[in-house]
């Protein structure tokens, strides 16, 4: 376990921790937590930023924001341009529905950033994808695995989306405990998270809802995590904001 005590960061911070600079196309992968994410991020960068989804959302998440519903690329640029946005392609009862990702491509070309939640977990701390999952535009330049602390040391079976295809990428039972290292087993897979990084972008992995009662278990992530892949830029977050 590492010597130096975790510390996790404030939700105002994170993009300062993932070194988002002047542009960025981000995609938002895995558990619970992204649409939190999603607008922290958007509100900390500056310049002209659009907020998107690529699967569903809750149709109440857009947080008071502006919401532009089936927009042309032209006037997703022109109100941009003025104010932080949410689009979406449609509105369905209670759920909105993402946009096509190669929407996305053609709104990085004219705006600073997009922020994309490119998966669903039903609000369940952590997931493996299925075959057709993640959906993330080609132009993205960091996909940011999710993973809700609360989620280690909990059984699989009642914490995880899609716990059987959690369990079959560890090879174990989905009636176990996750352990840390089974966490980034499936974080780094090549069915994992990983799989949805296009050539050239970064993956990084935000761990959020950390707090003293599971800090321990987060250190253990965190050491698996570079063990594995030491460059990996990896962000625990406070739980309490």
């Amino acid at each position: 376990m590492s010597p130096i005590p975790l510390i996790p960061i404030q939700l105002a911070r994170v993009a300062e921790a993932f070194g988002i600079g002047a542009r960025s196309h981000i995609a938002l992968v895995g558990g619970g937590g992204k649409s939190t994410l999603l607008h922290a991020l958007g509100s900390q960068v500056t310049g002209s930023v659009v907020l998107t989804c690529t699967t569903k959302m809750g149709a109440d998440q857009h947080l008071g924001r502006r919401v532009l519903v089936s927009p042309t690329d032209d006037e997703v640029a022109e109100a941009a341009a003025h104010e932080l946005l949410m689009v979406w392609s449609s509105i369905d009862g209670q759920k909105a529905v993402g946009v096509e990702p190669g929407r996305c491509d053609a709104w990085f070309e004219r705006v600073a950033h997009v922020v994309i939640e490119a998966d669903g977990s039903r609000r369940r701390p952590f997931k493996a994808p299925a075959e057709y999952e993640p959906i993330v535009p080609s132009t993205a330049t960091t996909v940011i695995s999710v993973i809700g602390a609360d989620a280690l040391g909990r059984v699989i079976a009642d914490q995880c989306h899609r716990p059987l295809r959690v369990a079959a990428l560890v090879g174990c039972r989905a009636d176990v405990r996750l352990e840390p290292w089974m966490a980034a087993t499936v974080i780094l897979h090549e069915r994992g998270a990983a799989k949805a990084v296009p050539p050239g972008a970064e993956l990084a992995v935000a761990i959020n809802k950390v707090d003293a009662g599971n800090a321990a278990l987060v250190e253990q992530l965190i050491d698996e995590l570079r063990l594995r892949r030491p460059d990996l830029r990896i962000v625990p977050i406070a739980a309490r904001y």
